[in-house]
Parts: structure tokens; sequence; C-alpha cells
């Protein structure tokens, strides 16, 4: 049987008991395991893993661990893709919302499970937003990130932050309902889809190529400038 420490530094710490935060936590294994599979042990997931020292040399998650060995892993750099493009597990549902409002790509079904999220980030180079560390242990996850709150706006903060996505926002470019870029269109040709209201009171409208929804700034529009305040994005 083989022993090391680990600790782990900053965020990462939100995934341990409290028994283990900011301490160095002995671990006992067999046969050759890599840094990666003995910090998942511990409850971190491999998306959340940045640099990695091994009795102060630099080293990679995929390092494999020896008997004696001091690791210390560190948080993963704030940053995202080039194309930050999202896929939401099913309990995301106005997490999404607020990301598709402010122009990012999100894929999401209040149905998906675990396999069929796979096979997407198989076929996709999308990043994970999850609250199931399970789910961002899989091997085919590249980038992804756990959300710590319950609350969607503090949820939607913490991936502007984690992800650095300020500078990349588009407000209003994207349906909510399927995620496909909006169009701006000439009220003459939707005159028939509009309540009465609506047609005597507004003649900007933009509307969904894939789904056909319409949208224009009235009260609901309103409501999500107060969205885009609290997140301290502009419109």
């Amino acid at each position: 049987m083989s022993t090391a420490s680990f600790l782990f530094y900053d965020r990462l710490n939100d995934f341990l008991p409290q028994s283990q935060k900011g301490r160095r936590i002995t671990v006992q294994f067999k046969e050759q395991q890599s840094i990666k599979h003995l910090a998942e042990s511990l409850g971190v997931p491999h998306p959340e893993i940045g640099r990695v020292q091994v009795d102060g040399r630099d080293e990679t998650p995929s390092t494999i661990t020896r008997d004696g060995d001091g690791v210390e892993v560190h948080p993963v750099e704030n940053g995202c893709p080039a194309d930050p493009r999202f896929l939401l597990d099913c309990h995301l549902g106005r997490l999404t919302a607020h990301l598709r409002m402010l122009g990012f790509d999100c894929l999401y079904e209040n149905d998906y499970d675990d396999a069929q999220i796979a096979a997407i980030l198989g076929r996709e180079a999308r990043i994970l937003l999850t609250r199931d560390r399970r789910l961002l242990m899989r091997k085919v996850v590249e980038y992804g990130y756990c959300l710590r709150s319950l609350d969607s706006l503090e949820q939607s903060t913490e991936v502007i932050q984690r992800f650095e996505l300020g500078k990349l926002t588009q407000p209003f470019h994207r349906c909510l309902r399927c995620n496909h870029p909006l169009q701006s269109v000439d009220k003459e040709l939707i005159l028939d889809h509009l309540e009465p209201l609506t047609r005597k009171y507004f003649d900007e409208f933009h509307i969904c190529p894939n789904c056909q929804q319409i949208y224009w700034k009235g009260s609901h529009y309103d409501r999500m400038l107060e969205v885009l305040k609290h997140l301290n994005v502009k419109s």
C-alpha cells in the first residue's frame, strides 16, 4: 500500500468536508493511480483542477502518484475557451435563461440524462455547468464548473466570474426559448401575431427564425433589465 498527501487550495476546498479544508490529507492507494484519480476520490472534479505540484515540481493531473509524494493542487485559473458555449444539466433552467439573455449559446433540456450529456460533450466542445460533481468527473468532460449556489442569479454571477464573460455579453441577441440567434423583423410582417395593445404601443421587434417566438420591449424587457443590473452587465 502506498501513501501520498494532498493539499487543496482556495475554492477547491468547497468540495471537501470541514475537517479536511486547508489541511494536508493522507491518501492510501494501490497500484498506479494518477493525481486526477486520487483527487476525484476525495471529491474534487478534474475540470476544477489547475496547477499541480509534487514536492515543489510542476506536474499535471495525469501524473502518476508515487509513494511518499506531497501533492499540492490549485484551482483552474479563471477564463474560458475562445468561443464559450455551454451545456447545462436538467436542474438549471433559470440559469439557462439568464445566460441566453446575455447572448451565450446554451444547450438545455429539462430531461437530459447523464448519458445524453456525455454524448453531447463527446460531439461538441462545450462547457458543462452542473451541481452534480459526479457528472463533472466523467472522463469526457474537458471544461466544466460545479455551481456552488442554488440561486439562479448567484449562479449567473459565478459563471460570469469563473469564465470572465463580462466583456463577451450580447444581451437580447438570443432566443430564450430555443437558443437560436434572433433577427430584427418588420412590424408589418408580424401584425397578425400581435395583441392589440402590443400593436399599438410598440414598433421594434425581433423574431427567432427557428421557433418563431417574437420579442419586444414590453414589461418582460424591464424585468430582464433588472437582472442585467444585478449582474452588472450593460444592455
